[in-house]
């Protein structure tokens, strides 16, 4: 990896693991989160969770994994170009989605219903919580015991009052400063990946037209380019090649503003970037084009009546094993029965929140589907 400057996290102002271990052979210290990350049994189930359509409804459409690797993908490429730990923001951006439900935010929502009461749930404190404790491979402790930088940057928003429970990764909330470069950027790469391709697959779907995309600044402005450069081109490769173009705009963009506000500030450590306000960001006109985009998807693809009818479902399926579960810990599988004895409700959340799509909906049938049996 090149050189990081000085105001990124290296091995000389990493505050390390909970847990000592001897140092890795071979590769950083975040290079073994990286690869404890993707060798999880929550990362594997990734596969199987969805975006904005439920697993089954197409192959082609994103998945949390194929997310996850795009936005990896976007972050290492700024980060080389600003100096930063590659192999941190790769952990960070792998890591991030780890605690999500089945069925999006469909399924957060209605987990976080179900909760409201017991502590509620949030995906970014289970995707923490999933990295802290839940995954049990090695001998010597529970978690993936990763640094605190990566556990750090998977954390992107926490009340202060839960902040108050989480020891050093929640002090900043309470203190009010800024976590790494990295983390920032971790968190705007899976801003500029999820609303560029759910714009793909929202095409690919037929719930969006390019006629609709077309009074979208952003979007319009790159189709116009690619429709002048290639006239003849198909409406498929049309898609793809303006979306392309959109992601390469909004990572030079982001690029560009960032190392503007890095210099501005005249950065020296990384005590330095925890004082200051945050520093990856996309200009002025950038953010107001991203903005409108998102606003576009709200309206015209998460609240499309045909996405409606999905997340009302998905929704029931959730709320409907929580309160079976909840009610009845003894038929969640064996291993969840002693933790359900100290707490049922967290117990409850943990399970449905590792659900996969298809195994939700399978459980559902097993315990309400007549023919199940």
């Amino acid at each position: 990896m090149p050189e990081v400057a000085p105001y990124a996290v290296s091995p000389r102002n990493t505050r390390g693991r909970a847990r000592r271990e001897k140092p890795p052979v071979g590769r950083s210290e975040f290079q073994r989160d990286r690869d404890r990350i993707i060798h999880s049994t929550a990362f594997r189930r990734l596969e199987y969770k969805t975006q904005v359509f439920v697993n089954h409804e197409g192959d082609l459409f994103r998945t949390r994994l194929t997310h996850s690797l795009e936005v990896a993908q976007i972050a290492r490429s700024v980060a080389r170009n600003l100096r930063l730990n590659e192999d941190l923001v790769e952990a960070v951006s792998l890591a991030h989605d780890l605690g999500h439900t089945p069925f999006g935010h469909a399924g957060q929502e209605a987990l976080h219903d179900c909760m409201k009461s017991h502590g509620g749930f949030e995906h970014n404190l289970q995707s923490l919580r999933v990295v802290d404790s839940l995954e049990q491979r090695y001998a010597a402790f529970d978690g993936l015991n990763l640094c605190f930088e990566t556990r750090e940057g998977i954390l992107k928003h926490c009340a202060v009052k839960n902040a108050r429970l989480l020891g050093d990764v929640g002090e900043r909330f309470i203190k009010r400063l800024r976590p790494s470069l990295e983390a920032q950027l971790a968190n705007l790469a899976d801003e500029i990946a999820y609303n560029n391709h759910d714009v793909d697959d929202g095409l690919r779907s037929g719930l969006l037209t390019l006629e609709q995309l077309a009074r979208v600044g952003i979007f319009a402005r790159h189709m116009k380019e690619v429709q002048r450069e290639h006239p003849k081109i198909d409406a498929r490769r049309l898609v793809h090649e303006t979306v392309r173009r959109m992601i390469g705009t909004l990572v030079t963009d982001l690029t560009s503003q960032s190392a503007k506000n890095i210099k501005a500030r005249a950065l020296r450590s990384l005590d330095d970037v925890r004082a200051a306000p945050s520093l990856i960001a996309f200009s002025t006109a950038i953010r107001r084009e991203q903005q409108e985009l998102k606003r576009f998807l709200r309206v015209n693809l998460y609240q499309h009546h045909q996405v409606a009818r999905m997340t009302n479902k998905a929704r029931r399926v959730v709320r409907d094993l929580f309160q079976a579960f909840f009610n009845d810990p003894q038929l969640m599988p064996p291993q969840y029965h002693a933790p359900a004895a100290a707490n049922t409700a967290r117990t409850v959340a943990d399970y449905i929140a590792g659900m996969t799509d298809r195994y939700a909906i399978r459980e559902f049938r097993r315990l309400f589907a007549v023919d199940e049996i």
